[in-house]
């Protein structure tokens, strides 16, 4: 079981770092740009957590305070790796921004990262608080869920970019067990590796975005524009 999911959890860190510098290198396009930092900060944000979860396997030391502090970075990155996707998603499909949704999006992020800062999550000592579990999640499924259906909108109008929506929608669904449930049943903590799953496949079709746009055949939001 250790080996498999620390192989799975590395490979998986790796992948996204590279990825994200493998975009940014090879951007020729704002949305590209995006889409690498959205990688980047997605990678380097759970290597905060992935990286001593791994090594509480085989190091006899105590990551009790490292585990917990990596979950606090993760929550902060994961917030900006959503902000980030709403602006690929502007960028990309070159809709007129409405100050009143990125007004929302941003309070949403502000008012989650916030309560991530809140002493009683308990990350010191890798608490599981089913109360702040909730709290601290609620601005941050209403982020997701926007993000979400802003993509779900445009999903005939972009053929690899049609499945973004899906994938965000079955991280949440993947993770909310997780968030609220974990501290009561550790078992659900499984459903962490389906839901990087799908950030693997949301980071591919990034790839594939890049790609094809280097062939001429994406971008098309970009090129009607």
């Amino acid at each position: 079981m250790k080996y498999g999911e620390s192989a799975f959890d590395v490979l998986y860190l790796l992948f996204a770092i590279i990825s994200g510098c493998i975009l940014l290198h090879r951007a020729k396009s704002r949305t590209e740009r995006l889409m690498g930092f959205a990688a980047l900060i997605l990678g380097c944000g759970d290597a905060f957590h992935l990286v001593p979860r791994v090594l509480n396997y085989f190091a006899k030391a105590d990551f009790t305070a490292a585990l917990g502090i990596g979950k606090l970075v993760t929550s902060v990155t994961m917030t900006v790796f959503y902000l980030l996707l709403y602006y690929v998603w502007l960028e990309h499909y070159r809709e007129p921004e409405k100050r009143g949704l990125t007004r929302l999006v941003w309070i949403l992020s502000a008012v989650r990262i916030l309560l991530c800062l809140f002493p009683q999550n308990g990350w010191l000592t890798n608490s599981s608080d089913m109360a702040w579990g909730i709290i601290r999640n609620v601005p941050f499924v209403l982020l997701g869920a926007a993000v979400c259906l802003l993509w779900y909108q445009k999903r005939k109008a972009d053929q690899i970019l049609a499945p973004v929506w899906l994938y965000i929608l079955l991280s949440f669904l993947f993770y909310i067990p997780v968030a609220v449930g974990a501290g009561l049943a550790p078992m659900l903590g499984m459903l962490m590796l389906p839901k990087t799953v799908c950030y693997i496949l949301l980071i591919i079709t990034f790839l594939r975005f890049a790609a094809e746009g280097k062939t001429g055949k994406g971008h098309a939001g970009e090129l009607l524009s």
